[in-house]
């Protein structure tokens, strides 16, 4: 796989949940960091998506925002 975005994260999908049209995806990237998506139900299956298999969670943004009390 070849891609530009440089923030890429391998882990291993441990939930997955689908609603009406979106699903919602945790992939666990090690050290305890799970990684929530939410993508489309027909991503998932043209994807294969599904507990136990290895998936990429790719994070491109040009602002991160942190908040504290």
């Amino acid at each position: 796989m070849k891609i530009s975005a440089r923030n890429t994260l391998k882990g291993k999908v441990v939930e997955v949940t689908k609603g009406a049209t979106t699903a919602h995806l945790k992939i666990d990237i090690g050290n305890g960091a799970i990684v929530t998506a939410s993508i489309t139900n027909l991503a998932v299956d043209e994807l294969r998506i599904a507990v136990g298999k290895d998936a990429y969670a790719v994070i491109k943004a040009s602002d991160v925002m942190v908040a504290v009390d």
